[in-house]
This record gives structure tokens, C-alpha cells and sequence, in this order.
């Protein structure tokens, strides 16, 4: 089984490795196979340059600059929408996500690992952001009972 490690503790390797620890002794310290720790420390540059939305902890792969962006920015106004009273619905987070991604992917230059890709706010995605970011769902009194409204957890 696959398993997923901390962002910090990727951080922490790439640190205690810059410090003059060998690969052997990483390995030891923190329980992972030696090549676990080669891949972080080749990741380095990546790992160390990520700028994830708040929350956000784990990284199964290193996502585009752009969609990091777009989430934080998302997070920011749905936090807007909330303190103004007003309802926020899968759809409608999913079509201002789509929105953000396409403002900033014009503005943003391709990058090494090729152009910005497309993104198409799918419920798998929604999901996926909810997970990282903490977001929950509530039914708001005296909405109708099919409004599903989000709350920052």
C-alpha cells in the first residue's frame, strides 16, 4: 500500500540531508526505504519551491503553480461569500474555480514541465479540494434543504 507522506517531513529530510546526514542515516531515522529518500532528495528543488494553500499538508504529486494559486484564491473568497451571508454551492465553487484557473493561466508563462494544463472543476477535484483545504458541508436553516452551503472547518 502506498502511503502518503507529510509535507513537512519531506522538508525535514531535504534539511537534515543539506546538513550532512547521509542517505543510510535518513533512512533509519525516519522508517523509509533508501530509494523513498533518493526520490525526495531528487524532488528537492520542487518540494522546497511548493506553495501550498493553507491546510494542504500532503502531496501525492507537485501540482501546477497555477492550480496552488487558484486554490488559495478560491479559499479566499469563499471565506468572502460566508462572512457576507451569502450561499455557496458545489457548482457554483466549481465554476468560480474554473474562472480563477483560466484568469491565471493567462497570465501565467509555460514552465519547464511544459504549459499550463486545463482544468475542469470536476466533482472528483471538489472532493479532492475539500479534503486538502478542510472544507464542510452544512445545510443552512431556513434555505431550502437541497442548497448545500460550505463552511471553513
Amino acid at each position: 500500500m502506498r502511503k502518503l507522506i507529510n509535507l513537512d517531513i519531506k522538508k525535514e529530510i531535504i534539511s537534515k540531508r543539506e546538513s550532512g546526514k547521509s542517505v543510510g542515516d535518513l533512512s533509519a531515522e525516519f522508517g523509509m526505504a533508501k530509494s523513498t529518500i533518493s526520490t525526495i532528495l531528487k524532488n528537492k528543488e520542487e518540494i522546497k519551491s511548493a506553495q501550498v494553500a493553507k491546510g494542504i499538508s500532503r502531496l501525492s504529486s507537485l501540482r501546477c503553480n497555477v492550480t496552488e494559486q487558484m486554490e488559495t484564491l478560491l479559499l479566499v473568497w469563499i471565506n468572502e461569500k460566508q462572512m457576507a451571508g451569502d450561499s455557496v454551492s458545489e457548482t457554483i465553487i466549481c465554476e468560480k474555480a474554473k474562472q480563477l484557473f483560466e484568469e491565471l493561466g493567462a497570465k501565467a508563462p509555460s514552465t519547464s514541465t511544459g504549459p499550463v494544463k486545463e482544468f475542469f472543476g470536476t466533482k472528483g477535484w471538489f472532493t479532492g479540494f475539500r479534503k486538502r483545504t478542510g472544507l464542510h458541508s452544512v445545510v443552512r436553516h431556513g434555505e431550502a434543504l437541497d442548497c448545500l452551503c460550505f463552511l471553513l472547518g
